[in-house]
């Protein structure tokens, strides 16, 4: 387990390599012990965005013990990696202790340091070379370990020089550093900062505690000398006592003080050289500070005019975002608007006109060498504008063109116009096909059926209508800037409307034409009419179109089919029934053996 455990510490540390912490951890320090000091700090810089702390990966387990083995790991590999060092550490001591938050276990280690030039000279005898190391080496320090935190004691061989006095007076000092308190082992406050004077009133008392005005928020220990001493060098987070604060400021947020306690040895007292704990301007400006209450060399002016920028940045890009999603809302909404109005468009003129037209491009007349035209329109429909009132009209109207739309739809003729009660299509307009004319007599078929179901406003009977079908050649083109129309000219136009005209109630007549040359012969039941008066034309022999002998009422009228009954069929013939779905058409083939 001990073997696992360490590995897993040089792992850890390989993995916040890779996460992108290479270059941050390097510069920590020149050496292993500056490394180990300022270590902490820097997991109070990255609490936010990086919760894991480098110096506590792994160090508790599933049941809260401590797993010590795994910082081996960690200062091996650091020390290996960044430093050219080998290290060798021991635990020397394991024991709990009772801290302000519970009982907290206290680990103390033995980490003694050779560089790899020396370890190159060393002798094969390991267990004679860890001897050699142990008294030979100088000891660097022990590393003390509670809860997820660490402590080290390093000894570093640098001596620096000190002056013979210190060349600063006292109110110097003072202002210098405005965010400062000296007490003593007893914590009793000997000396403070000016604007920490000014921030927390109650420091100018003499001999008051400093556990009285403060609470510790971090590290998380008993707010005494000794405990202070363990994490000296831990960042300290002080926290004000909000009952301690004058009135009027209680309604505040508490001053949190970040700084480092360092022991002076020869007065017997500690200093906590500190800084107000600010992340932005508007905590600065909630707590009623100022930039100038900060000393211009402490760093926490441009920490937080850095993180101001980095608010504004975060701020200018949550305002893109939702300026981009208002957008994509926006454009959802013109794609839906725009289906509505290429939609009411294609209902006006042919979808490939229409396209042309919102191109800008102009659409040339076209020559159709055949197709066939029918007009309607509703018998005695002068007399029954008389009688109705205007709603009625338009209601009966819209009744039947809705169900005659349907119907454009269902066999894919072209709806021309309609003028009044009269109503106009087109077969192989604009696109040629060659069933054009089979196409619009099964919608004449289920004109005649639709109009069965619009009511006479006068008489409470279906209406009635005539229907007049001629097949012939037709320029076609767009006429017209406002409400464009896509019309027919040509003769046989007018002899469409001329077989409409001259047509009897709730029958579908056929010019010679629309008859010999297009529907003869095509399934359709026809019936002679005889020979006619036709104005304009002359004589003319005509024709009745009955109904189509291989399609249904419901095939007619594109209503669902469901399959047939197969008790019906004769039985010892291997017969089946196909059907077979044309735009236009529906055929029922009658398969033998």
């Amino acid at each position: 387990m001990e073997a696992i455990l360490k590995l897993f510490g040089e792992y850890f540390f390989k993995f916040c390599k890779m996460s992108g912490y290479d270059r941050m951890l390097r510069t920590l320090g020149g050496n292993l012990t500056e490394f180990i000091e300022n270590l902490d700090a820097l997991h109070s810089y990255l609490a936010l965005s990086y919760q894991v702390r480098l110096s506590e990966a792994g160090l508790v387990g599933s049941k809260g013990e401590q797993m010590p083995e795994a910082v081996l790991g960690i200062i091996e590999a650091v020390a290996k990696d960044f430093f050219d060092t080998d290290v060798t550490m021991d635990i020397l001591n394991m024991s709990k202790e009772e801290e302000r938050t519970g009982k907290k276990e206290h680990v103390v280690f033995l980490v003694v340091q050779k560089s790899h030039r020396e370890l190159k000279r060393a002798k094969p005898n390991r267990k004679q070379d860890n001897q050699d190391i142990l008294r030979d080496q100088e000891v660097l320090g022990l590393l003390c370990l509670r809860e997820r935190a660490l402590l080290w004691h390093l000894v570093n061989t640098f001596v620096p020089v000190y002056p013979e006095q210190l060349w600063i007076e006292q109110k110097t000092f003072c202002n210098a550093f405005p965010f400062h308190i000296v007490f003593d082992e007893s914590l009793r406050v000997k000396q403070a900062g000016v604007n920490i004077q000014k921030y927390v009133p109650g420091l100018q008392t003499q001999k008051i505690r400093l556990d009285e005005y403060f609470s510790i928020i971090h590290p998380q220990v008993t707010f005494n000398i000794f405990s202070i001493c363990k994490f000296i060098n831990s960042q300290f987070v002080l926290k004000a006592r909000r009952e301690r604060m004058p009135e009027a400021w209680k309604s505040q947020p508490a001053l949190k003080l970040r700084g480092q306690m360092i022991w002076m040895e020869a007065v017997g007292c500690m200093i906590y050289m500190c800084s107000p704990k600010l992340r932005s301007l508007q905590e600065l400006e909630e707590r009623g500070m100022h930039l100038s209450d900060i000393a211009p060399h402490d760093t926490t002016r441009d920490l937080i005019l850095l993180n101001q920028q980095r608010l504004a940045e975060i701020e200018l890009s949550n305002q893109l975002e939702r300026k981009k999603e208002e957008l994509r809302i926006l454009s959802k909404h013109l794609a839906i608007e725009k289906k509505k109005t290429e939609t009411l468009l294609y209902a006006m003129l042919p979808e490939h006109v229409a396209n042309q037209l919102k191109e800008g491009k102009k659409v040339a007349a076209g020559e159709f060498k055949t197709c066939t035209i029918l007009f309607s329109d509703v018998v005695t429909f002068t007399n029954i504008c008389a009688a109705c009132q205007p709603i009625q009209i338009v209601k009966m109207l819209n009744s039947m063109y809705s169900k005659f739309d349907r119907l454009t739809s269902v066999h894919e003729v072209y709806k021309v116009e309609t003028i009044g009660d009269a109503y106009m299509v087109v077969g192989g307009v604009p696109v040629p096909v060659g069933s054009h004319a089979q196409r619009v007599a099964n919608f004449a078929l289920g004109m005649r059926i639709s109009a069965k179901e619009v009511m006479n406003p006068i008489t409470g009977e279906p209406i009635q209508i005539r229907v007049g079908i001629h097949t012939g050649p037709v320029l076609a083109g767009v006429v017209g800037d406002k409400m464009p129309r896509y019309c027919l000219f040509g003769d046989t136009v007018n002899t469409a409307s001329r077989m409409e005209s001259h047509g009897l109630p709730d029958k579908v007549h056929l010019s010679p034409t629309a008859y010999r040359y297009a529907l003869e012969n095509q399934g359709f039941e026809i019936i002679e009419r005889g020979e006619i008066e036709v104005k304009g034309k002359g004589k003319m022999t005509t024709y009745f179109l009955i109904r189509n002998l291989h399609a249904s009422e419901d095939e007619i009228m594109g209503r669902p089919q469901s399959l047939p009954d197969r008790k019906g069929e004769h039985k010892g013939k291997a017969t089946s029934r196909c059907w077979i779905f044309f735009p236009l058409t529906t055929w029922v083939v009658q398969c033998g053996p």
